[in-house]
């Protein structure tokens, strides 16, 4: 099947036009207008629960209410996290946008969940990270949101195929849900392994706080540096946030540092460095790794730590006692910011961490049971993540091709569409 693609901006309703979300988010305002940021759209193009968006006057709203939506209508986010999508539901008739959003009423000829659809395919996709600039963070504007392709079927068949998708979707994000929960049960159980060794070495050897061991504590700096990783063995890299993960050091997030700038070398990380992150958000801020081997010309940033610790103490019993319940209940409740989504964590809060004394030998022990049993749980999450990663491919396969009319949606299941083209 053959069919015509237009940019977006001709599948619109011309009275409305595509427009931008414009409502400044403030304080919440119990009974009144709801409006929608990008924060609450979810990646997978669910709705929000109206209970939770914060909402404003109906004063302030009539005065934003140029980009106020009506049912069916599309909300797309373009701001940082541009591509997340959401049809505006009854309940939230009358709802604002904040900036960073985007609103998108289809035409009478043209079904708005059937652009639902559209919006989410490869091409649709790709077409966007070719267009969104930014010096800073990466954004869309309406210019190139308005030009983005769309196959366009007649109203009958766009009617099937986002009937088809809503079903085939609806299985996949259920097993990509299950798959999800099993790796949240292996989470909780690698907690609960840690915090029970914690909790006895506590009771049997008693506590006292880190800076009794701690030499010193420094930060690294962030100077710019290209958006790309470093070329290893060749380029300096400066180490990203996410470099530090629940636990593990992976010296692959990093950002090439430009061959006319200079590196500090006193920065460069080394074998056997406690590194805690500095800055992130309150689930987050105070993650602790330790870094397994030599990674010649990396360098900290400034959101994380390196802690020195004096001789008897083990960097990886440390790291084990920060990722604990006990500590992270400290960390989350002394953590500074004035947002919630980035708070910040001194050196003086690392150094009161209650630590149990526990010996050397003692100390070694923890580790290596504790590393023992997450190495079962390790290739648990991996198989896990990696059949969460390809029913995820499959389900953009799917979109891609129904929507670009590789296959008869009214003949076909999806169950045998692979890398979008029929079986």
């Amino acid at each position: 099947m053959s069919w015509p693609v237009l940019p977006l901006k001709r599948l619109v309703d011309p009275a409305r036009s595509i427009t931008y979300g414009i409502v400044q988010a403030g304080p919440d305002t119990p009974g009144g207008i709801p409006y929608i940021r990008p924060v609450d759209m979810s990646a997978s193009a669910g709705v929000p629960d109206p209970m939770t968006l914060l909402r404003t006057t109906p004063q302030i709203a009539d005065s934003y209410n140029r980009s106020a939506v009506k049912p069916g209508d599309l909300v797309v986010s373009i701001g940082p996290s541009y591509g997340k999508l959401m049809i505006v539901p009854r309940e939230l008739a009358g709802a604002n946008l904040t900036q960073g959003t985007a609103r998108v009423a289809a035409s009478e000829t043209t079904s708005s969940r059937f652009l639902h659809w559209a919006l989410q395919t490869a091409m649709a996709r790709q077409f966007w990270d070719a267009s969104a600039g930014g010096a800073t963070f990466r954004a869309l504007n309406l210019e190139p949101l308005g030009r983005t392709p769309v196959p366009l079927p007649p109203l009958d068949e766009q009617r099937r195929i986002a009937d088809f998708l809503d079903m085939e979707t609806a299985r996949i994000d259920q097993l990509i849900n299950l798959q999800q929960n099993a790796r949240s049960l292996i989470d909780e159980r690698d907690h609960s392994l840690r915090d029970g060794l914690m909790d006895h070495l506590a009771i049997s050897v008693g506590e006292i706080p880190l800076r009794r061991f701690i030499m010193k504590v420094e930060q690294g700096a962030s100077p710019q540096c290209d958006t790309f990783p470093r070329e290893e063995g060749s380029d300096w890299g400066v180490l990203k946030l996410s470099a530090i993960k629940r636990g593990h050091f992976n010296p692959s997030e990093n950002k090439r540092l430009p061959s006319e700038v200079e590196p500090n070398r006193s920065h460069e990380v080394q074998r056997g460095d406690l590194l805690v992150s500095r800055a992130n958000t309150p689930a987050l801020v105070g993650d602790a790794a330790v870094v397994g081997s030599d990674h010649k010309k990396l360098l900290l940033p400034d959101l994380i730590y390196r802690v020195v610790l004096s001789p008897g103490m083990d960097a990886k019993y440390v790291a084990q006692v920060a990722l604990s319940g006990r500590v992270r209940t400290l960390i989350e409740s002394v953590a500074r910011g004035s947002s919630q989504s980035m708070v910040k964590l001194r050196g003086e809060d690392i150094k009161n961490w209650p630590i149990p004394a526990a010996s050397s030998s003692q100390q070694a022990e923890v580790v290596e049971e504790i590393e023992r049993e997450t190495r079962v749980t390790d290739r648990l999450r991996s198989a896990a993540s990696s059949l969460i990663r390809l029913l995820a491919e499959r389900r953009q396969a799917l979109i891609t091709a129904a929507v670009t009319g590789q296959f008869d949606v009214s003949t076909a299941s999806g169950r045998n569409v692979t890398e979008g083209v029929s079986a």
